[in-house]
């Protein structure tokens, strides 16, 4: 996996603009999302139109895509938070300018759909990004989340540790990449397809059946995916159980795919859709333990100004 460019470290007080890529905005959320911003010391900024509604998308592609790139263009907006996924990063990627990202260098968060927007920054515009928390919850970000994404975006503090389980034994080294499962699959064929040379793959998913996580392990399996990994950090699997299936849960799936590769493999990782989503960086190096379940931060996304 190639190296790819750091993103400028912004500062307290910084305005951070909030962008709706993907799905219909709840403006309660984002209300206590900015409220849950502004407690982290930055100043949250909106575009008019964020809760524009296009059935399932937060407007039209052509609105969405000119709201991201206003906020990456505007000299006054230091980072760029998502609102929510849901569905929609995808269809907009065409009508972004990765050389103004490229120039720009601003910390881009978000994870679910975002996952297409972070794969696409990191292979095609050559940044890192942050996966981490977004305003899609009423109660904002928890107190652990709040500082994970302080740190992740000022570059200040620690550059942290996630905690896990150990599935498979062994320590490796490599740069992280990933998110959705579902996002993650469906990159294959595309310009922002996942590189996973080298890398530390990290997946989480929600709402999916064991068949169908299943499935697109296969997907990733047949594509070369899984062939060259350092290892695999799983975060949660939230709700993806089957009542019809249960001696099928989606960890002896997950387990029959990925123990085979003799990899350092780590599962339960505090990121993803259930309780915590703690930061980590699209891109950056890390280290993955397998013996002791854990997963060292090696690199900030961000770099001093």
């Amino acid at each position: 996996m190639v190296a790819v460019g750091k993103a400028l470290a912004i500062s307290p007080g910084a305005r951070v603009g909030i962008a709706a890529p993907a799905g219909v905005v709840d403006p309660h959320c984002i209300e206590s999302g900015e409220d849950a911003l502004r407690g982290l010391g930055f100043e949250p900024v909106r575009r008019p139109g964020l809760l524009d509604r296009f059935g399932y998308l937060a407007g039209t592609d052509e609105r969405r895509a000119g709201e991201l790139m206003s906020l990456i263009e505007d000299s006054e907006i230091a980072a760029v938070v998502c609102a929510r996924g849901g569905y929609g990063s995808g269809r907009i990627l065409d009508k972004l300018d990765p050389d103004v990202f490229r120039r720009a260098r601003k910390p881009l968060v978000g994870y679910s759909d975002i996952t297409a927007l972070l794969l696409w920054q990191q292979r095609v515009a050559g940044l890192m990004g942050i996966h981490g928390p977004m305003l899609e919850k009423p109660a904002g970000f928890s107190a652990q989340a709040g500082k994970a994404l302080f740190q992740a975006l000022t570059g200040e503090g620690p550059l942290g540790r996630l905690t896990g389980q150990p599935v498979a034994p062994g320590r490796a080294e490599g740069r992280l990449t990933g998110g959705s499962l579902t996002l993650v699959t469906a990159s294959l064929g595309t310009t922002w397809e996942v590189d996973t040379r080298g890398a530390i793959l990290m997946l989480e998913e929600v709402s999916e059946t064991p068949y169908r996580i299943d499935r697109q392990l296969q997907q990733l399996k047949s594509a070369g995916k899984l062939e060259l990994l350092a290892g695999v950090g799983l975060g949660e699997m939230w709700k993806c159980h089957d009542d019809r299936y249960p001696e099928r849960d989606v960890t002896a799936v997950l387990k029959e795919v990925l123990l085979p590769l003799e990899v350092p493999v780590v599962s339960g990782l505090p990121f993803g859709h259930g309780g915590e989503n703690l930061c980590w960086s699209v891109g950056a190096l890390a280290a993955i333990d397998g013996d002791r379940g854990e997963l060292e931060m090696l690199e900030s996304a961000v770099a001093a100004q």
